[in-house]
């Protein structure tokens, strides 16, 4: 609960102490933090009859004195200026000003000149600057997260814009929780650098008097690495509930929107995901496919025979019975047929696009040797007409991945024949993820081939089989955390800003992905929380990623590296 209940608590206070009927003035990023931490009828309960987008509320002059107005918003100059133009000629009754990180002093004078008819009753900071989608997992929805991937030699305004927005949004989550950490960084990253550098920065110098909490006995640590440390990843399709959601579909601010998907029923094409709002969902959201549609099986049967028993309607009492149960009823027939909707429009994706024979491949690829068996199980699915053009896409990214130095004449083969059958295929784009993402960029032992114990690991975990052959990857974050518990995270690959130094093993992790984190290393984060007592993971990232965003960012870095290559 630690991150929901910080950005909870945060809105609680905001809608508690002030009476009355209300209208909660929001942003776009405002917007996602507010809907996966508060239920619309939370927010009726709290007497707010209105939600408004700050954009759309400036156009509109009628006057509505009768509601006091709470803004939540991000403190960036475009906000302050649509607050400065709406004090001018206000049309409620008060104003209640809460920004989601720190104010500008020029800000603060900006406001208190701009409330010439002093309406204004109050301006707070709430640090609440990021999307708590778990307990453990929180992003921060970076419109233009492709920035990352920009070589150092071409720096757009955007670049500083996504540092900004990453160096906010971290700083945030540490004044909710009451921290200030030492910071570590990856060394082979610019970016990761970069924004190590700019959040020290801001919390030991320029902001060390709102940083200055109690100490605890070992600081907590905040290790900032590079999505592409692990690109393999985010290019594999996913077996676990939340995260095969979010592959095959897509989801928003733990929303999954399925307007686009078949004959879905009305009320079922918007499908709210909340391991807070949903028990099933938060009993279930790390099982692998198999298990959900036994799990499913097991609810229908439990909702019969409620049914059932709701039908012996026979005296006063059974209607009273009835009337009282009715509420947990309707829940209970949403829910159902929510998951019922999900697993079947899931399972026709994997049968359409023969996912699983797919699928297979690629775990092969990610976790065991063999290039011969590789090179042919790539190429006759490249062959095979039922493969879709993304998936034929991922399946040779991962190869080069894996075998760019082994193997360069069949690799050129595979790329001859990926273009040959692939006509969405941009040219380059494995070559421009190698650059990016290839052996020589990377810190971490991805493949478990560089280091002899994970050498080891492997070969015993081959020795003794697998459980499920499409759920035996683990991203290179299960290292990173295993490598921070045992003391093993090396300063030469991830050295600290400044002279700030652990002192003992830390007790709270926060873990940062510049680039993205994935529904699998969010799993892989709440498996080692619930196993380990000693000391407590949180996953951050720029976004959250599913292949097709990764391969979106991947071409939009490309187009831009090629224009920027070509103006010098």
């Amino acid at each position: 609960m630690v991150l929901v209940s910080a950005a909870r608590d945060y809105i609680n206070r905001m809608l508690q102490d002030i009476s009355g009927m209300k209208v909660l003035v929001l942003d776009s990023q405002t917007v996602s933090v507010v809907s996966v931490a508060y239920t619309q009828s939370e927010l009726l309960k709290k007497e707010v009859f209105l939600v408004e987008l700050i954009d759309s509320i400036s156009k509109s002059k009628e006057s509505m004195s009768h509601l006091k107005a709470i803004y939540f918003l991000r403190p960036t100059s475009e906000n302050i200026q649509y607050v400065r133009r709406q004090l001018a000629s206000p049309r409620f009754g008060e104003y209640h000003l809460f920004f989601s990180n720190i104010l500008k002093d020029t800000q603060i004078h900006i406001l208190a000149d701009s409330d010439e008819q002093e309406v204004v009753q109050q301006v707070q900071e709430f640090y609440a600057d990021f999307i708590a989608v778990d307990p453990f997992h929180f992003t921060l929805n970076i419109p233009s997260n492709h920035m990352y991937m920009l070589p150092a030699v071409v720096d757009p305004p955007q670049l500083q814009q996504f540092c900004d927005c990453a160096v906010d949004g971290i700083s945030a989550v540490f004044l909710a929780l009451k921290r200030r950490p030492v910071v570590r960084y990856q060394r082979t990253s610019d970016i990761a650098k970069r924004i190590a550098h700019e959040v020290s920065k801001l919390m030991y110098q320029q902001e060390s008097g709102l940083f200055d909490f109690r100490r605890t006995e070992v600081s907590p640590l905040l290790l900032i690495v590079d999505r592409r440390d692990d690109p393999v990843t985010p290019l594999l399709n996913q077996w676990t509930y939340q995260a095969m959601v979010h592959e095959l579909m897509g989801i928003q601010d733990n929303k999954a929107d399925l307007r686009s998907f078949g004959k879905i029923p009305k009320d079922q094409q918007e499908i709210v995901l909340s391991s807070e709002q949903d028990a099933f969902f938060k009993a279930n959201m790390h099982e692998n496919f198999g298990d959900i549609g036994i799990n499913i099986k097991r609810m229908v049967d439990e909702f019969q025979q409620l049914a059932r028993s709701n039908q012996n309607i026979q005296t006063i009492e059974d209607m009273a019975k009835f009337v009282d149960n009715y509420p947990e009823y309707r829940k209970m027939h949403g829910n159902v047929s929510k998951h019922v909707t999900l697993v079947t429009e899931m399972s026709r994706i994997v049968e359409e696009r023969k996912l699983m024979m797919v699928s297979e491949t690629e775990q092969e690829l990610a976790c065991n040797g063999g290039q011969v068996a590789a090179f042919e199980a790539v190429t006759n699915l490249l062959n095979n007409e039922n493969v879709s053009d993304m998936d034929r896409l991922r399946l040779v990214m991962l190869y080069a991945l894996r075998y760019e130095k082994e193997s360069p004449v069949q690799l050129m083969q595979l790329f001859n024949k990926l273009a040959a059958q692939s006509p969405k295929y941009k040219p380059g784009l494995v070559q421009f993820l190698l650059k990016q993402a290839g052996v020589d960029k990377r810190t971490g032992d991805l493949f478990g081939n560089r280091d002899l114990l994970n050498i080891a690991r492997n070969m015993a975990r081959g020795l003794k089989g697998v459980e499920n052959v499409y759920t035996q990857h683990q991203p290179l974050l299960f290292q990173t955390m295993e490598s921070i518990i045992k003391g093993r995270l090396r300063d030469v690959d991830y050295p600290s800003v400044g002279n700030h130094f652990q002192q003992g093993r830390p007790q709270e992790v926060i873990i940062f992905i510049v680039g993205g984190t994935t529904y699998e290393e969010s799993r892989s984060v709440a498996l080692q929380n619930a196993t380990n007592a000693g000391i407590r993971f949180i996953l951050g990232g720029s976004v959250i990623l599913n292949s097709r965003r990764f391969l979106k960012d991947l071409e939009e870095a490309q187009r831009i590296a090629r224009t920027s290559s070509s103006v010098v």
